[in-house]
């Protein structure tokens, strides 16, 4: 649910106070540039991704529903930009090396493992970005839904689809638990 003071926030912006565009962004800059790091595993990129993001959000402000939250929508334009850079036939033709870490940017403790990256990047696209958003940021799977233009149902559908194809890919067995 939105808050009385994003929704005046939102107004604002609209009207073309980039003051309050600036106030609506900031919150979501960590959690938009750790997805892109997680999607695109470049830090260069990720960056480039959250500046052109924040450039079509503004542009395209007018298109937040009524009584919408920023933050899940914004995060949607981030995982859709991700998208168009991987397609990019520069991004097809040059390789560039892992790089580590992306500490600025936000704790990346969970994606340490290489198998679970490694395992993460065969997932579908789709399957791939519910499971970043939820897992990696945080999001409640609302936000999740608004963020991929689903109902929440679809959401689960694409998560519990991920874990079902990341289990064996990662030799997870479960373990009773005594108690």
């Amino acid at each position: 649910m939105i808050s009385p003071d994003e929704e005046e926030l939102i107004i604002r912006a609209r009207a073309g106070d980039p003051a309050a565009y600036e106030r609506l962004l900031t919150p979501t800059v960590r959690s938009a540039t750790r997805l892109a790091f997680a999607m695109l595993r470049d830090r260069t990129e990720a960056e480039d991704v959250f500046q052109e993001s924040a450039l079509r959000a503004w542009r395209r402000l007018q298109n937040l529903r009524e009584g919408s939250r920023f933050e899940p929508w914004f995060i949607g334009i981030v995982a859709n930009q991700c998208r168009e850079v991987r397609r990019t036939r520069w991004w097809q033709l040059v390789h560039f090396p892992e790089v580590g870490g992306m500490e600025s940017v936000g704790d990346v403790a969970w994606l340490e493992s290489e198998d679970l990256r490694r395992a993460i990047a065969r997932l579908p696209r789709d399957q791939r970005v519910a499971v970043l958003l939820h897992f990696h940021l945080d999001m409640p799977l609302t936000d999740v839904a608004v963020a991929l233009g689903l109902k929440p149902a679809g959401v689960k559908t694409r998560i519990n689809r991920a874990l079902k194809r990341l289990r064996p890919l990662l030799a997870v067995s479960e373990v009773p638990v005594n108690g």
